[in-house]
């Protein structure tokens, strides 16, 4: 039956012999995944002694590395970038501090572009190793790979007076092109310092990645292809053990993916089977390059029949609430016609700020579960229910306490808060202060006498009591009344019934039971649970404080990201384009394709890397006329990066459309821009 309904190309793909590297090519919805598991199990059959390695992405393949380093007795922790960022702001510090040798020794000026801005620096810097990781560039050669493109470019300057070059570079930035031999040499100095500087928190970074084991997935990767390449007999003993591997959208492998399946099956990838589409590379986050990767096969297969072809209609509302309005009208439709809410998909390109559309649905008693570059840790329904378990652990963070107090939980209106924030007409103090007094926490060792924050006192004491009016006073009194309990279960119980109980007694219900609103907000808080477990399985023995300290450091990063929940039965999914990656839907919604949403604005990093010309960073930093420096104009207008960049964001919303095979609609709102800076990609769709 099966064999029935596949066409010619997935049978030539299915039968293609296992000797070489096969690449099967297609768009989406052309049967790809489809041929390349038949072609998994005529395998199994074929060679029924060897094991198949089946791997879907770069996802797969970073497990893969993991359970192989922990094979060979690496005690290896898998953590995420959020967590890599803080290993690597390790590395920055002695650099934030100056205390580098070379800085003292003058081998090295401080003053390189971006290092004013600490933190912007660490940001753009991790990026960067980030990138360099995904090339399968190490320090030393990102180091002569730089010094040796500084030498060539400064050495042999391109004509900085070319009329091409002054029409593609902004008026607001001519003065970057306005140099001579003296400036030029100034900024190769300062680029050179730059380069070692990285090169130098680069190689301290994977020193410190490498001693306590915790890596991300790249991490783990290089590591692998590492002890591969050093281990000759695990090298034998892997491609003794995997004789063929099977790659699903391998257009979101890197370089050190591709390094990795090197190392293993040789240089001509001999038994491995890609499968994939170039055009569908999306990844914002990885350096992808899917024409090198499916170069390395020595057969191409092309399937060519599209068994998805959804209808597409276009919609330009006039203001985001009405476009929000559509999207929950459009989906309640479908769900009314009978199809699963499951099967519907609301796409972003990125979910960072949809709250107005996840909200519309709401109201139209739909639920949604958002997964994608969204930060769980910064959700409404999540930061109600941590600053909750941080009225019990520290009253006196009053930026929790005064989210409690004036959230629904509570309700206290802002003049109960402005009593509650002043001195009480006729306070009691103690005749004596005693410096050993504990906080009502009993936690003595963080308590400082000299604190008096008044909320904090007038919440728990009672001072303003009287003060209040008689509903505000019964409501902080019942506040009261639980935290009391809470304490005495914080210092009994385990942290996880302390927070179920919390929540059950504290937090207020989004909308009536059963209602799209209650049930989001309990899949919400059960994903915020899950992280806060996972945390606690790896530190067992951490307590409260630095559970709460972990959700913060992740509500603070711009890295965090949220997975699709494990059970998304009756909840429509609102995703980004690489959170919908392998997905099909019945019915889709592409919303909020305009620019600065879909595309994203173009915002090029404080310094780029290129093998040929080394570094390009954008701030011209010390004695400087110009803010940008020449090579970055130059850079911008010799790769078309911006053109490059919204031709990437073309090919997501192209894939976005094909994660449906019924129907998509593509909604926009406002008026169509002249689309200069970004495309107008509804517009081009039309």
């Amino acid at each position: 039956m099966i064999a029935l309904e596949l066409t010619d190309d997935q049978r030539a793909a299915i039968e293609a012999p296992y000797d070489g590297c096969l690449a099967i090519l297609g768009a989406p919805g052309t049967g790809k995944s489809t041929a390349l598991a038949e072609r998994a199990n005529r395998a199994r059959v074929l060679y029924p002694e060897a094991e198949p390695l089946y791997v879907r992405a770069h996802h797969g393949l970073d497990e893969f590395a993991v359970a192989l380093l922990r094979a060979e007795g690496r005690e290896i922790t898998l953590v995420d970038d959020v967590e890599a960022e803080l290993l690597f702001a390790r590395a920055c510090t002695p650099l934030f501090d100056l205390q580098w040798a070379e800085f003292a020794d003058e081998r090295l000026d401080p003053e390189v572009p971006g290092l004013r801005s600490p933190q912007r620096f660490l940001a753009a810097a991790f990026r960067l190793i980030r990138r360099l990781g995904d090339a399968n560039v190490d320090p030393a050669l990102f180091l002569s790979l730089a010094l040796t493109g500084a030498t060539e470019f400064y050495a042999n300057p391109p004509n900085f007076a070319d009329p091409s070059l002054l029409i593609a570079t902004k008026n607001a930035f001519h003065d970057s092109l306005d140099v001579n031999p003296q400036e030029l040499g100034r900024q190769y100095r300062r680029e050179v310092d730059l380069a070692k500087i990285i090169a130098k928190l680069y190689e301290v970074y994977v020193q410190l990645v490498t001693a306590s084991g915790r890596m991300t997935g790249r991490d783990a990767v290089i590591a692998a292809t590492r002890a591969l390449s050093e281990g000759r007999d695990l090298a034998a003993q892997m491609r003794q053990r995997y004789q063929l591997a099977f790659v699903d959208d391998a257009q979101e492998l890197t370089e050190a993916h591709v390094q990795l399946l090197r190392a293993i099956f040789g240089e001509a990838l001999a038994g491995v089977t890609l499968c994939g589409d170039p055009a569908s590379a999306v990844s914002m986050a990885r350096r992808t390059q899917p024409e090198l990767t499916f170069a390395q096969s020595s057969l191409r297969i092309k399937l060519r029949v599209q068994h998805r072809t959804p209808r597409v209609e276009v919609n330009r509302a006039n203001t985001a609430l009405e476009e929000a309005a559509l999207v929950a009208e459009r989906v309640r439709e479908w769900i009314a016609q009978g199809v699963s809410a499951s099967r519907i998909a609301v796409i972003f390109r990125s979910v960072h700020d949809v709250e107005i559309y996840e909200r519309a649905l709401l109201d139209a008693n739909i639920p949604v579960a958002i997964s994608g570059d969204v930060n769980l840790f910064a959700d409404r329904r999540v930061l109600d229910a941590l600053a909750l378990l941080w009225n019990v652990y520290d009253p006196f963070r009053h930026e929790w306490l005064l989210r409690t107090l004036s959230g629904p939980a509570v309700g206290l209106s802002d003049a109960s808060l402005a009593t509650l924030c002043g001195e009480p007409l006729d306070p009691q103090r103690p005749l004596f202060a005693f410096d050993d007094e504990p906080a009502p926490t009993t936690r003595a060792s963080r308590w400082n006498p000299k604190r008096d924050l008044r909320l904090g006192w007038n919440v728990i004491r009672g001072e303003q009591d009287d003060a209040l009016g008689a509903d505000a006073a019964a409501r902080v009194k019942r506040f009261r009344r639980l935290r009391e309990q809470w304490i005495e279960v914080m210092q009994a119980q385990p942290f996880e019934p302390l927070v179920r109980r919390v929540w059950r007694e504290g937090l207020a219900r989004d909308g009536e039971p059963d209602s799209a609103r209650a049930r989001a907000q309990q899949a919400v808080l059960q994903r915020l649970l899950d992280r806060l477990r996972a945390f606690l399985l790896e530190k067992p023995d951490a307590t409260t404080g630095e559970v709460l300290e972990y959700a913060k450091r992740r509500m603070e990063s711009d890295l965090e990201t949220c997975e699709p929940p494990g059970n998304t039965a009756g909840f429509v999914g609102m995703m980004s384009v690489e959170a919908a990656q392998g997905c099909e839907f019945d019915h889709a919604i592409v919303a909020n394709v305009r620019p600065g949403a879909f595309p994203l604005w173009y915002a090029p990093d404080a310094f780029l890397f290129s093998p040929k010309l080394g570094m390009i960073p954008k701030e011209n930093a010390g004695d400087a006329r110009a803010a940008r420096t020449a090579k970055f104009s130059y850079y911008m207008f010799r790769t078309k990066a911006a053109q490059r960049y919204n031709e990437r964001e073309r090919r997501a919303l192209h894939y976005a459309l094909r994660r449906a095979s019924r129907s998509v609609l593509v909604t926009a709102w406002g008026p169509p821009t002249r689309g200069i800076t970004a495309p107008e990609l509804l517009e081009e769709l039309r």
